[in-house]
């Protein structure tokens, strides 16, 4: 006589959802042909998959505990899926693709922003960063339920986690609206972290920023998103770089571009002028005659190119100011000048 579908899970038989699917994940692990190359192993990892199939299912579980095996005969027919099919299942929310036989499961990924200055860009550097993220309450153990208690089969979808509703001929599964789709209910919240099993943290971590790089740019840090589920690995960081805006310069790619006012007589005779870069003052030397909206360039005192030794320019563009008020010597000059052509 095939094996009780509850006893071969270890599970009683008014098992939530929630707790089902982790009795079947942590037997799976342990008797997958991956792990476990006896025969005998195999064997229990078709039984436990024939067991969770039926159990994870509405209707055949209730089928299979009024009438047990005998009743999911007419029920089994060619759409009972393979046990590799129902690990795939269990497990496609972590594995990352690929062959079934060389998933893992993986946690979350994380995405956070990080703003750094212009200036910081010029050179490669080491930063610390600190990343919000939650970790289980200590408080309840992540169940989310007060100390002393424990969450509660849901009473509407009977620990499944979805309810059938009717739609004419059409029947649909729908998720539980009292339970949403958890399968159990927490009757008592856990003070601490109000019944949702985790709580806020932050930890401190070490990225590389490498010279150059660009507004919006992502850094992948390996290992450090949402800890690791059994068996499996630890999802990654992603920290998207913000540049902030300078006070004058502007960047182009590797080109950074500003604004150069300069007198008049300056544009007319010529002559040498200092202008802040991103280290400091660059001196520029101003040819007679320049002329409104000319652009002089400056070598490598741009942005560095992304993992190489190359660095842009800085480019001037020449903006000439024009005295609106002149005292009666500089309007003498003037029109002596004015005069002499």
């Amino acid at each position: 006589m095939p094996a009780d579908y509850y006893e071969s899970l270890g599970v009683s038989r008014d098992v939530d959802a929630a707790t089902l699917k982790k009795a079947y994940r942590k037997l799976a692990m342990k008797y997958h042909p991956d792990r476990n190359d006896s025969p005998e192993a195999e064997v229990k990892f078709k039984e436990i998959s024939e067991a969770y199939e039926v159990l994870s299912d509405t209707e055949k579980r209730q089928i299979y505990d009024r009438f047990g095996h005998d009743g999911l005969k007419g029920q089994m027919g060619g759409g009972f899926s393979s046990a590799e099919d129902i690990f795939s299942q269990i497990f496609d929310g972590f594995f990352g693709g690929g062959s079934r036989r060389n998933r893992r499961p993986r946690g979350s990924d994380y995405q956070i922003e990080e703003y750094i200055t212009l200036a910081s860009c010029l050179q490669e550097q080491e930063r610390e960063i600190t990343v919000p993220y939650e970790k289980e309450c200590d408080n309840c153990d992540g169940s989310g339920a007060a100390p002393g208690t424990s969450p509660v089969r849901c009473p509407t979808c009977h620990g499944q986690g979805q309810v059938m509703i009717d739609h004419g001929i059409i029947r649909m599964a729908q998720t539980c609206p009292t339970c949403h789709g958890k399968g159990s209910i927490i009757k008592k919240p856990c003070k601490k972290c109000k019944g949702e099993g985790k709580i806020p943290d932050e930890r401190t971590v070490k990225i590389h920023v490498p010279a150059g790089v660009d507004n919006g740019m992502r850094l992948r840090v390996k290992g450090k998103g949402e800890a690791a589920p059994p068996g499996g690995d630890p999802g990654d960081l992603y920290v998207v770089l913000r540049i902030e805006d300078h006070p004058t310069l502007q960047r182009e790619g590797e080109a950074l571009v500003t604004d150069l006012p300069i007198d008049m007589i300056t544009a007319c005779l010529g002559g040498e002028l200092t202008v802040d870069g991103l280290e400091g003052e660059v001196k520029v030397m101003i040819d007679a005659g320049t002329q409104p909206d000319e652009v002089i360039k400056v070598k490598g005192q741009g942005m560095p190119a992304l993992k190489s030794t190359r660095r842009g320019d800085l480019y001037l563009r020449v903006v000439v100011e024009i005295p609106k008020k002149l005292n009666k010597i500089q309007k003498t000059h003037l029109e002596a000048f004015r005069d002499s052509k």
